[in-house]
């Protein structure tokens, strides 16, 4: 890491160069190849998944993207000469536009159930002659324009489906703005100028923007789902500006320790570098766990965001030092300026605020610990009602032409109308034929079944479909129930005598096969991220205890930020008032991805605030100290960058996408209650309860386990001890290393340095 630091310092220019050519040239081919994102979040080899391929292969005319045109009239009937007339014009020149392959109006002989019973609401089925992400904005656009335009006094007219919905997604970039503007204003507070404002912000947006031109172009090669690119953006800015954050605080603690500009520079990439590589792994090593499902849409998402990290940690090692080089002294405010050439250097000490809460907490470990633990326990209880399903438009919020279709079809023709299931026989003779033509009769008298179409059957008849309405909303557990009832009584038993096999397909078949594949294997993928976790900690620590409290805390921190994000979401707690829509269940693959996420975060909180605990118990074997001086020295650093990850994380809940508003809520609750409940609160309590049972490890295991190093153990120390004894400071003893390099001396600065500060705070 020092060889890096010192060749990024002396070609500064170069690398500067490197990286936007980098960016310019990722941009640049992005936007030549195009991309390729997937909105199928479906899961091969289930059962609806199976019913849906052989639909698409025996019904090729149906694979093209489809929508539904919803008209409603308060007065009188959509039979009236009027509104009819009105419709067929616009459903006529809809039909005519291009991209779309036909349109089945409910005016003619055969309306198929199109107008309501109340006659005041229709519909007609809008067929495109692709799938709607592969048609273009523009096309869909202009259809969703022609239908609306339609609308008038005593008529409304809307557009339901995946291209309507595509056509309505905000396109700009309000949530990465409000983000870096929050995250700009926390870096001000916490330094002070500009410029070293300036840095990780940029660092962020140059990893996060070449990370995005990347994935789609790695969208073309391999399934990557189409919500990929904001979720990287998501976590690439937050991590992005931490990291940064940690090495120029890193750097500006050497510049006011006396250290020249190139010096500082370098020994905060040797020193903080190596904690920001090792943070970085630990996401991408979490992500990577995503394969351990085996969805193909996922893997593609696992390895956007590793890349996203990765762009990061690279920008924050190479890229940052040489910013850091051009702007000198000038990381620095003013003020630190003026102070530094008027007093000489100064040894950085923790604040008295930090020094009185790290005193309070020793006093107070029992009651702290149990007021943090009540409280982690009460935001976690919602999350025992978690129901794990997809959203659908119904979940839009309100003044959506999406929402307004899905309400209007509800209201006339019943819940089900918006998820009707699919009946996919796969039929071999006349006698699977003749079974699957009673099926209808079966099913139209089974509980939870509104209506029956069908049966359809294609050319060479060996496939047949029957369309299945429930009189349940498709996010309705009744609407489950039905599809397992189907399952298991309904179909085996019609089927007897005959060798037709018939599938269950749709839209709420599909979600309980995706939720039930994520279940079934989410412990194994937490047992193993966790379990990898604790084996890091143990290595670094070499010690039971804190692996053991670290996974303890990353269970809580994910419990507790569920619990939020069920509150919010799935019982609508504010989701109206937040543009987040109605109430709905929780997507079935947010689990995995903010154990994923959380699981990295956590250990760079985890690994920064105990390794100085660790250092200060190695040089004292006093454990109250140890934990005392550990938490005042981290608090601020770790509180500003939690911050930090927050203010990114919160903007993207204004993003007007449903799923990406649940990411940020989800990440930036668990990063709030992880920095400022867990690491500076139940963390240290546990810890000064525990006493030396923290840092206990069996001599035998200790013998055996290979030794981890996070820092490098010693660095060149000669520039600040100088640097530090001009300011009268006693420098003694071997340095040894942090997370980001927050000790500054050994033994007997550690003991002379923070006395008068405890004192203090013992009396305060």
């Amino acid at each position: 890491m020092t060889a890096l630091a010192r060749w990024c310092l002396r070609r500064r220019l170069l690398v500067l160069l490197l990286w936007l050519a980098a960016l310019a040239g990722a941009v640049t081919a992005s936007s030549l190849a195009g991309s390729a994102y997937s909105d199928d979040y479906g899961a091969q080899g289930t059962e609806s998944g199976k019913a849906a391929q052989r639909l698409e292969t025996a019904f090729p005319d149906r694979a093209g993207g489809s929508d539904t045109i919803v008209w409603h009239t308060d007065k009188g009937s959509v039979r009236a000469t009027a509104v009819q007339e009105r419709m067929t014009e616009t459903l006529d020149k809809v039909e005519h536009l291009p991209g779309v392959a036909s349109v089945e109006s409910p005016y003619g002989p055969q309306e198929q159930g199109r107008i309501s019973q109340d006659g005041r609401t229709a519909y007609a089925d809008l067929t495109f002659d692709r799938p709607t992400d592969e048609l273009g904005e523009k096309k869909v656009r202009h259809v969703v324009e022609t239908v609306r335009d339609a609308s008038g006094p005593g008529l409304q007219v809307e557009v339901g489906g995946s291209g309507a919905a595509s056509a309505e997604a905000p396109k700009g970039h309000l949530a990465e703005i409000i983000g870096l503007a929050a995250a700009a204003v926390v870096l001000f507070l916490a330094f002070g100028s500009l410029a070293a404002t300036a840095l990780p912000l940029i660092t962020a947006v140059v990893a996060v923007g070449t990370a995005a031109a990347s994935i789609g172009l790695l969208s073309q090669v391999m399934t990557v789902a189409d919500f990929a690119p904001m979720l990287g953006m998501l976590i690439g800015l937050g991590v992005g500006i931490d990291y940064a954050l940690f090495i120029v605080t890193r750097h500006r603690r050497g510049l006011r320790s006396g250290l020249p500009v190139v010096e500082a520079a370098r020994r905060a990439v040797t020193v903080s570098g190596r904690a920001v590589v090792f943070a970085g792994a630990t996401v991408c090593i979490a992500l990577l766990g995503m394969f351990i499902l085996r969805l193909s849409f996922l893997n593609g998402v696992a390895i956007a965001a590793c890349l996203t990290v990765l762009l990061s940690v690279a920008a924050s090692v190479t890229l940052l030092p040489a910013l850091l080089s051009f702007i000198g002294m000038r990381a620095l405010s003013r003020r630190e300026r003026r102070q530094l050439t008027e007093h000489g250097p100064r040894p950085d000490r923790p604040t008295g605020f930090a020094m009185r809460w790290s005193a309070f907490v020793e006093r107070h470990p029992r009651l702290l610990g149990a007021v943090a633990a009540v409280l982690m326990a009460v935001l976690a209880l919602p999350a025992l009602g978690l129901h794990l399903g997809t959203s659908d438009q119904g979940n839009d919020p309100a003044a959506s032409t999406t929402r307004k279709a899905y309400d209007m079809l509800a209201d006339g023709f019943g819940p089900g109308t918006n998820g009707p299931l699919t009946l996919v026989g796969e039929l071999d003779g006349a006698g699977d034929k003749l079974a699957f033509d009673h099926l209808h009769e079966s099913v139209r008298d089974t509980e939870g079944v509104a209506q029956v179409s069908g049966p359809e059957f294609n050319g060479s008849g060996d496939t047949g479909v029957i369309t299945v309405v429930p009189d349940s909303s498709p996010q309705s557990r009744d609407t489950s129930e039905l599809v397992d009832r189907l399952r298991e009584d309904v179909l085996p038993q019609a089927g007897e005598g005959s060798t037709m096999e018939v599938l269950v397909g749709g839209t709420t078949a599909g979600h309980d096969d995706f939720a039930d594949i994520i279940v079934g294997k989410l412990p194994l993928f937490a047992g193993v991220v966790i379990g990898l976790g604790c084996l890091l900690l143990l290595l670094a620590f070499r010690s039971i205890g804190i692996p053991i409290k670290a996974a303890v805390m990353n269970i809580a921190a994910v419990a507790a930020a569920f619990g939020i994000v069920v509150a919010v979401f799935q019982w609508g707690w504010g989701s109206e008032l937040l543009g987040l829509g109605s109430a709905g269940p929780i997507e079935p693959f947010l689990p995995v991805i903010m154990i994923s996420v959380l699981f990295g975060l956590s250990m760079d909180y985890q690994v920064f605030l105990v390794s100085r605990m660790y250092e200060e118990w190695r040089l004292t074997g006093d454990n109250r100290r140890a934990v005392r001086v550990g938490l005042s020295e981290t608090s601020r650093v770790i509180n500003s960058a939690a911050v930090i990850m927050i203010s990114v994380f919160g903007g993207f809940v204004l993003s007007g996408d449903r799923l990406i508003a649940m990411f940020g809520i989800a990440l930036a609750a668990a990063v709030a209650l992880d920095a400022f409940v867990l690491r500076t609160l139940l963390v240290p309590a546990l810890m000064h309860m525990l006493g030396g049972a923290n840092w206990w490890l069996p001599q035998w295991l200790d013998r055996r386990l290979p030794r981890l190093s996070i820092e490098p153990d010693s660095v060149d120390d000669s520039t600040e001890e100088d640097a530090l004894a001009s300011a009268d400071v006693p420098v003694v003893g071997q340095r040894t290393g942090s997370l980001i390099g927050l000790s500054e001396t050994a033994p007997t600065v550690a003991a002379n340095g923070y006395r008068k500060h405890e004192d203090q705070a013992e009396r305060g």
